[in-house]
């Protein structure tokens, strides 16, 4: 289980995040919605130990990692991808791979690792030796999530998996991650702008405004109240 208690995330006199808690269950998705500019991305940071901490804690089955470095974290079993496309451009697939599953908490060999990524994104076997930043925006989506999951994180922090992309693409990602984690237990926190997507495949819902919590609740019930169309018309 992961959990953020009264989170607090300042950068200088700016405050992004405003005393923030939240569960995220195993085997479960758990949502964070909101707009652009509503400290998804600086609560997403903080947790993975990329954006500083003021105040609060962050907790993966109750041992507290709040001043633990992200490497350390990532060794916990972390893993976050992030928003924007965040890649090696100059390096090819496979060498974006391979670093990833360096620099994880390694539980498979390298082969096998590897084999599992292409075996779900072929199309990432077929460019294996393409410069990451030649592909579409697309693939390199699934080689983001693939890379974040490539040592079966216990954790699993998802930015904005859908920013930019065709409605077939989501589909394909989304299935990914709802399966891996159904089958693995991991722990999902996903953040997106995307509403009504994000609810649908979640089990509990965050509404994020302004850096504070604004309404939490069972996704279906969240749905139900209306709170995609408020989202539409108030937030997003």
């Amino acid at each position: 289980m992961l959990e953020v208690r009264d989170l607090v995330v300042s950068y200088g006199a700016i405050e992004a995040v405003r005393g923030v808690s939240l569960i995220a269950a195993p085997g479960v998705i758990t949502t964070v919605v909101g707009a652009n500019g509503a400290g998804k991305s600086s609560l997403f940071r903080a947790i993975s130990g990329l954006a500083p901490i003021r105040g609060g804690q962050v907790l993966l089955d109750g041992q507290d990692i709040t001043n633990l470095s992200a490497s350390r974290r990532a060794e916990l079993g972390l893993a976050h991808a992030m928003e924007g496309r965040r890649i090696f451009r100059q390096l090819s697939v496979e060498e974006n791979l391979q670093l990833a599953w360096r620099f994880g908490r390694r539980r498979n060999a390298w082969g096998d690792a590897l084999d599992l990524v292409f075996h779900t994104f072929p199309i990432l076997q077929e460019k294996r030796r393409t410069q990451a930043g030649l592909m579409s925006g697309g693939q390199q989506q699934m080689l983001i999530v693939s890379a974040a999951t490539i040592c079966n994180p216990s954790y699993l922090l998802l930015d904005e998996p859908s920013l930019g992309l065709a409605p077939i693409i989501v589909q394909e990602i989304y299935s990914f991650f709802t399966q891996r984690c159904r089958e693995d237990g991991t722990t999902v926190l996903l953040a997106e702008q995307m509403a009504a997507l994000a609810l649908k495949v979640s089990a509990h819902g965050y509404v994020l405004r302004q850096g504070k919590v604004v309404r939490e609740g069972p996704s279906r019930e969240l749905i139900d109240s209306g709170l995609i169309a408020a989202l539409s018309s108030a937030y997003l």
